[in-house]
């Protein structure tokens, strides 16, 4: 071999091996640095984006347990409203983040519905976002105007039915919960109301008071001051079985529609990436401060229960919600381009 030839090739290996060296402590490097950033985490304030207006029951519920997170994770935590798209503005926003634990969002009812009920969606819902933890469970009640002639379910029902698509509705938005609840309410009943959709539940609720609306599957804590000052008009809640912050109210099952239940929750989101020591430590802070006897009570006089769980619980839960509203969305024939 010419001695030019075997000069090149010493050299060649030489460069390999010393490459190879700089990939592998740039490696390890890397993984220290996730280990010691997680170990440390946070370092810095946390958002906490609610992808609905200010006023609905995800607002309400995330700004009262805002400042006992902010005590247990010892770093400010702050709420950011990003309404839009039934949910899928803010979480987009989200699941573009850095993996770092410092924004996180929240799921609701809609993030089990818009896979199917949205032909495009801007994120992969079960790879771009993983589960932390379940935050609360809330009852809707469906609710009128006090101009509206019917004080039960089976008077609105009636109602609609003498005058097919008289009747209004608001929303969250497409695909929010009080969208698939009153689809839900309406295929299984035969009615036409008509849907106007609002960028988040206070909105939606909002033009109830105002009576811009005829009606609305609002969440018990973005409405049960309206019912006492008699703004509004409870007709039946959405759960299988009455609530406790409305025992005289039945539930539309109870009252006219058996087998019908549509149920809000909020869980944790964080983008895809996030070390999993970040989110242990995130389950364990929501899992404290849900916990609180204070926080559980002063919950559930709005309607809303504080839940909790692991990790592992509320990722099996996402799952059943993807599989049944998907399936739900087919049935009622919902889609929206």
């Amino acid at each position: 071999m010419p001695a030019s030839n075997s000069v090149f090739h010493i050299r060649e290996e030489i460069l390999m091996r010393a490459l190879f060296k700089f990939v592998v402590v740039a490696m390890c490097a890397g993984a220290f640095a996730g280990s010691a950033d997680a170990q440390t985490y946070p370092a810095r304030p946390i958002r906490i984006i609610v992808p609905y207006a200010p006023g609905g029951s995800t607002d309400v519920i995330l700004r009262i347990l805002a400042p006992r997170l902010s005590e247990e994770l010892g770093q400010q935590v702050l709420v950011e409203n990003r309404p839009g798209a039934a949910s899928i503005v803010g979480l987009d926003l989200v699941a573009k983040s850095p993996p770092d634990g410092y924004t996180v969002g929240i799921s609701n009812i809609a993030y089990g519905a818009n896979p199917t009920l949205y032909k495009k969606m801007p994120f992969d819902a079960e790879k771009d976002l993983v589960p932390v933890g379940l935050v609360s469970i809330v009852t809707m009640v469906l609710s009128v105007h006090p101009s509206v002639p019917a004080r039960t379910v089976k008077q609105l029902i009636a109602l609609d039915k003498a005058r097919p698509g008289s009747l209004n509705y608001g929303s969250a938005g497409n695909g929010s919960a009080n969208h698939l609840a009153t689809e839900r309410f309406k295929h299984m009943t035969g009615t036409k109301m008509v849907h106007v959709p609002y960028k988040g539940g206070g909105p939606a609720v909002v033009s109830l008071v105002a009576g811009e609306t005829a009606m609305l599957f609002a969440t018990i804590p973005s409405s049960i001051q309206h019912f006492k000052t008699g703004r509004l008009v409870p007709l039946g809640v959405s759960s299988a079985k009455r609530n406790p912050a409305l025992p005289d109210v039945p539930s539309v099952a109870e009252a006219a529609v058996p087998g019908y239940e549509a149920i809000e929750w909020q869980g944790v989101m964080v983008p895809a990436g996030t070390p999993p020591a970040v989110i242990a430590r995130l389950n364990q802070a929501f899992a404290r401060v849900t916990a609180i006897p204070e926080l559980k009570e002063r919950v559930t006089a709005l309607g809303a229960d504080l839940v909790g769980g692991s990790t592992e619980e509320f990722a099996a839960f996402v799952k059943r919600e993807l599989a049944t509203w998907s399936r739900v969305v087919k049935e009622v024939g919902l889609r929206i381009d």
